[in-house]
């Protein structure tokens, strides 16, 4: 995550930020069309039974730890969606050239729970005034977003946008978008929030996410 808002974190940044990586060559539309494994690939079918949400609330860290706390939700995988150019890397996403925001993808069980279910899970982990960014992270890389992926869930995702513009009264910044593949984040984001528990909460608290939802909403996600 880029914390830029909260210069007690940068140490932090410079931990999670895989800065000693070795760069890699951008893959765009003219690349080869074999995946190549060193990169991030895109999301396996999902199992019988299963269902599957698309959703960007800026860090994906935290989106994973507010969906994975909902019953009926069997994983949420971090991931990169939205943008123009295929197996996107992390340090890709996050200066902003590919087009793609940090986004999650929700595996869950429809008998236990439903989308709409989801949407308010959604919307009371943002802050939906800010369309440039989430809390402490700015760029279109954060933005928030919604990603329907069939008329049912575009549908539904309507229809709480518009409940929600009335119970706060104004227009919101989140939009709706055609999310395309869902590229698989690399692994050492996936479950940040419980393999690196101490480190992720001290991102949470200095980004100002849980103060921000709550004086929204009146509550927050606050995992």
């Amino acid at each position: 995550m880029r914390h830029i808002a909260v210069p007690c974190l940068v140490t932090l940044l410079i931990a999670c930020s895989g800065a000693s990586r070795a760069s890699q060559p951008m893959a765009t539309a003219d690349s080869p069309t074999t995946p190549d494994p060193s990169r991030p690939m895109a999301a396996p079918p999902l199992k019988e039974g299963q269902a599957e949400a698309r959703f960007a609330m800026g860090c994906f860290w935290c989106a994973e730890s507010d969906f994975e706390h909902v019953p009926g939700v069997i994983d949420a995988v971090s991931g990169y969606a939205g943008g123009h150019t295929t197996q996107p890397t992390y340090h890709e996403v996050g200066s902003g050239s590919t087009g793609h925001a940090e986004a999650i993808r929700v595996i869950y069980d429809p008998t236990k729970v439903t989308y709409p279910e989801l949407l308010a899970t959604f919307w009371h982990g943002i802050d939906p005034f800010d369309g440039g960014g989430q809390f402490c992270d700015h760029g279109s890389q954060y933005r928030p977003a919604i990603f329907p992926l069939d008329d049912a869930q575009r549908t539904a995702a309507e229809a709480s946008l518009k409940a929600v513009e009335k119970d706060l009264g104004k227009p919101v910044a989140v939009k709706l978008e055609d999310g395309g593949t869902f590229w698989v984040a690399e692994d050492y984001h996936q479950d940040f929030w419980k393999t690196n528990a101490e480190h992720y909460q001290r991102y949470r608290m200095g980004c100002g996410r849980d103060a921000r939802t709550k004086a929204v909403w009146g509550t927050g996600n606050a995992h």
